[in-house]
């Protein structure tokens, strides 16, 4: 199978290239796809638990622990605890952290619109489906892996 043949391939090429352009745009206001990302997934008014961003997002808690200290010392954002749990931290935004969240929103909200003039509503919903099956056969091998006796037929005999 040649890689333009690849479901993956696809996919992370074309991740990329929405990556590159998302990051050119943040860069112009001095920051980066992630952090933007970051910024979209913390309430404006209310904040967000700490702990709830980085599974909004699909990654570690390590990998977000690393991203907001500099987005911290960016100015970006500011912890204070939670008020009903005084174990937990609450994430917030500055005016800054207001102001690039903003940019990062109206940049996802052009890029799709772009996408929708050229893409017409039964591809789109052609697309959404392919992606939805696509995540249901990760699903499903992610499970088998972590559950890899569900197979009950014996393949050797002691």
């Amino acid at each position: 199978m040649k890689r333009e043949e690849t479901v993956d391939y696809h996919i992370k090429s074309a991740w990329h290239a929405i990556s590159r352009m998302y990051n050119q745009q943040a860069a112009q206001e001095d920051f980066t796809t992630s952090i933007g990302f970051v910024l979209i997934n913390i309430n404006s008014k209310e904040g967000t638990p700490a702990t709830k961003i980085a599974p909004l997002m699909g990654l570690e808690a390590r990998s977000l622990t690393r991203m907001l200290k500099s987005m911290e010392e960016k100015g970006l954002i500011f912890k204070k605890p939670d008020p009903i749990d005084k174990r937990s931290v609450r994430i917030f935004l500055t005016e800054e952290g207001k102001r690039k969240k903003e940019i990062s929103v109206k940049t996802i909200k052009t890029f799709n619109l772009l996408v929708r003039e050229h893409v017409s509503e039964d591809e789109l919903d052609a697309f959404f489906t392919v992606f939805q099956k696509i995540s249901h056969v990760i699903d499903k091998i992610n499970s088998e892996t972590l559950n890899p006796n569900t197979y009950d037929k014996k393949v050797y005999e002691l």
